[in-house]
């Protein structure tokens, strides 16, 4: 371990346990605030007000909006820095991840008053999944325990017994006072029973895991950009880890492909050689396919590529995460659609025992399974952030609803491959004369899709058309049995109906699906697993009220008094298709009528001979 010219630390810890007071004093002492900054320092009633100098989260705290991350540059003779003022606030600990995914250490603050807390644990533990090590423990407001040894004592055994369950290798505790500058450059005549630095000489002499990246590491670089350079294409991107020069031979991950360096470009000047965390153009002496988000990589130590890994997932949406539901998913500058298959456990982070679990809730922890559509270049997290980092992003909303670290590759990556065909779904379809479709009918229960499905497979059969109707009620007598009604046990039926249609289209049938899909990201994922073109939406578009009215099975009823839950219109929601390839208004047409426009689309989307 070494100390490195620049240190990324965060301020974490739980709400109002000091954090913008302490960093606004270090940054006033430590000389880095202007003298007319100094002198507009507030006073409130135990003194001046230094979280004023943290102006970013004062000013939203102020206007009562989102609170999110203040970053803040000093400098001494010893070291440069960058401090980032996480929030507290639970709901907001998607902000303090996002601060420690770049950190190079951790300040976690502990009231002296309250202990360490379940957010402080929360935050320790986000710390060292996401590779932080050096950690400097600040015990804040002494002053309002009266200096008493004993409140320190307790609250540094009980932190350091959690940073050793969860790998953090070095805690540096200190007792201090943010307010009165106790131990923050000096030490402080309150604890004569302290022998330890005080917090600026700590961090100006904190070694840290990441200021020791291996200068003999071998080189990664993952590209952001393809751009031609003359009759040459260069590749862009900043160095992941190792260094390269002229001459190195270099493969792409994940195709394998192998070629030389040419030439390299470091800050838009022509260079021989060029390190870890520079930003540079690498032109190859071969004409190699290379795409934004492959890997460049020594060829003498290439990466490992699969699609489906286990990770460690800490979800930060206010909806559930739930298992089988496609999210995009960004690892490193690669892009792929993925779902988390399943939960191995979720993790209590107040004593790190794994616990069953369906879903994953907002800031709770998983041990997952994920699967993406297609291999990506990887390393684990914890030998690179960068190459073994991921974030799930929500496909509608485009909101960032996850982060993930990789431990490693599934052993299923690897053994398990598609076996080749001589009878493709072209002769498949041939034979039975027909182009396959699938035709998914969408809506609430008692709008009428069994009925309208049922109503076009006979007539389609009638004209010797090769069809199948998967429903939903039936599938949940045989291959969906074991599944229930809750958000996560809804979005699998729905992916195992899809996989059904999937094969019978692929078969060469015109498939029929007559089921609920409440969500629109499943009838999403559903399309995309077909062909372009076989897929047609249908909306069986019926009010509340009529379907309440018809209630043929008395399912509304029961979920009205509450015998029934977890149904689609009354206490789960149903997601309303925007624009479906067919609308159809169950309370005005007729089921002949609906047969109709549903064959007619079928033959405008040229799945039907005339």
């Amino acid at each position: 371990m070494a100390v490195s010219d620049t240190l990324r630390f965060i301020a974490c810890g739980s709400v109002d346990d000091g954090k913008s007071t302490l960093i606004g004093r270090l940054l006033a002492e430590a000389g880095a605030v202007a003298d007319d900054q100094l002198t507009a320092l507030p006073v409130g009633p135990h003194g001046p007000d230094w979280s004023f100098l943290v102006d970013g989260l004062l000013a939203e705290r102020e206007q009562g909006i989102t609170i999110d991350v203040a970053y803040r540059y000093f400098a001494t003779p010893r070291r440069k820095f960058i401090v980032a003022d996480t929030p507290g606030h639970e709901q907001y600990t998607r902000n303090m991840a996002t601060a420690a995914s770049t950190a190079d250490a951790a300040v976690v603050l502990v009231d002296a008053r309250k202990g360490v807390l379940v957010q402080t644990r929360r935050h320790a533990f986000l710390c060292a999944l996401l590779g932080v090590r050096s950690v400097v423990l600040a015990v804040t407001k002494m002053d309002l325990v009266g200096w008493d040894r004993a409140v320190f004592d307790e609250a540094v055994a009980d932190f350091t017994d959690f940073a050793a369950r969860i790998g953090l290798e070095t805690v540096t505790p200190i007792p201090l006072s943010g307010r009165d500058g106790d131990n923050v450059l000096t030490p402080s005549a309150n604890t004569p029973w302290f022998d330890g630095r005080p917090l600026l000489e700590a961090l100006e002499t904190l070694a840290t895991a990441t200021a020791t990246t291996a200068s003999d590491a071998p080189f990664r670089m993952a590209v952001q950009l393809v751009q031609r350079n003359g009759e040459a294409r260069a590749y862009l991107g900043r160095i992941a880890q190792g260094a390269v020069a002229i001459g190195d031979r270099l493969r792409v991950e994940p195709s394998g492909r192998e070629a030389s360096v040419k030439a390299l470009t470091l800050s838009g000047e022509a260079a021989d050689r060029a390190g870890d965390g520079a930003s540079i153009a690498v032109i190859l002496d071969a004409d190699v396919d290379i795409a934004r988000g492959d890997v460049l990589a020594a060829a003498s130590a290439p990466l490992e590529s699969a699609d489906q890994f286990e990770a460690t997932v800490v979800w930060m949406a206010e909806a559930p995460m739930l298992p089988g539901r496609v999210y995009d998913v960004q690892v490193g500058t690669a892009s792929r659609s993925g779902q988390i298959t399943d939960i191995r456990h979720r993790i209590d982070v107040n004593n790190l025992e794994p616990l069953a679990a369906r879903t994953l809730g907002l800031n709770e922890i998983g041990v997952c399974h994920l699967s993406l559509s297609r291999e990506v270049a990887f390393t684990p997290y914890d030998q690179n952030r960068e190459l073994g980092g991921f974030i799930l992003i929500d496909r509608e909303s485009r909101a960032t609803v996850g982060a993930g670290m990789i431990h490693f590759a599934l052993r299923r990556a690897h053994n398990i491959h598609r076996q080749a065909v001589t009878v493709d779904r072209v002769r498949r379809a041939a034979a039975k004369g027909q182009k396959p479709a699938v035709v998914w009918l969408t809506g609430l229960s008692g709008a009428g899709k069994s009925t309208i499905a049922n109503a076009v497979e006979a007539r389609l059969t009638a004209q010797g058309r090769h069809c199948y109707l998967i429903d939903g009620d039936n599938l949940r007598h045989g291959l969906n049995h074991d599944l229930g009604f809750t958000a996560a046990d809804r979005v699998e039926n729905v992916r195992r109906a899809a996989e059904t249609a999937r094969m019978m289209a692929d078969a060469g049938l015109i498939v029929l699906v007559s089921l609920i899909s409440p969500f629109a990201a499943e009838r999403r994922m559903a399309r995309e697993m077909m062909a372009e073109g076989e897929f047609l939406e249908v909306f069986v578009d019926a009010p509340l009220a009529t379907v309440e009215a018809r209630d043929v099975k008395g399912l509304y009823a029961k979920a009205r008094s509450g015998a029934l839950k977890n149904f689609t219109g009354i206490d789960s929601p149903y997601e309303a298709p925007e624009t479906p390839e067919v609308h159809l208004d169950a309370a005005s047409l007729s089921v002949e009528q609906s047969a109709d426009r549903i064959i007619a689309a079928l033959r405008a989307a040229d799945r039907l001979e005339p």
